[in-house]
């Protein structure tokens, strides 16, 4: 069955409209001048990576920052998690040979004789490793007054080589942005 060209030019226009309505979002990016940084979910150091985000979104002069949410033009919003764990790494090896002969002889008119070889190898070899790892993780986007998200993105570090992990994400977090914002303003889309 054929589709009839009014449903096809009707399905065409939504697709356009709906591409669109992305490209008007992201050029949004341009016209906000203020933000707030809501709480982030995950764990209790999710309130020391927002305190993170907000001088790396500060220290990069993009936007004010404001912490009364009723005057922002949009709302960062998001999870953030810092993780300190061990990793450990066990491992053993063991070479080991044993090998033994022995002979003897006995006799009531003779003497008695008694002939004896015995080998030995071992080898071993153990090692148990602890290392201390440092991770963070984080989610965060932007949404207008409307409740329409106009950008988003996830980083993630292991730690600098200056700054510790949560540290390192929230400057990720900041020279993304700064990077969707300029390239918006050159007239591309946001990665």
């Amino acid at each position: 069955m054929r589709p009839k060209p009014m449903k096809t030019i009707a399905l065409f226009v939504l697709l356009c409209a709906t591409v669109g309505a992305q490209d008007d979002l992201s050029k949004q990016l341009l016209s906000v001048k203020r933000i707030y940084v809501d709480r982030l979910t995950g764990g209790e150091t999710a309130a020391q990576m927002r305190d993170l985000i907000i001088a790396s979104i500060h220290g990069a002069k993009l936007y004010v920052l404001t912490e009364n949410q009723e005057r922002a033009d949009a709302v960062m919003r998001g999870a953030a998690e810092d993780l300190i764990y061990t990793d450990q790494f066990q491992s053993s090896d063991s070479v080991d040979m044993r090998s033994g002969i022995a002979a003897g002889s006995r006799s009531a008119r003779t003497s008695s004789g008694a002939r004896s070889l015995s080998i030995g190898v071992g080898d071993k070899d153990s090692t148990d490793i602890h290392e201390r790892k440092h991770e963070a993780l984080a989610t965060v986007r932007l949404v207008n007054k409307d409740g329409d998200v106009i950008w988003s993105t996830t980083q993630e570090s292991d730690g600098a080589k200056f700054r510790g992990a949560s540290a390192d994400v929230a400057d990720k977090i900041a020279r993304q942005l700064a990077a969707d914002v300029e390239r918006v303003r050159q007239g591309g889309e946001p990665r």
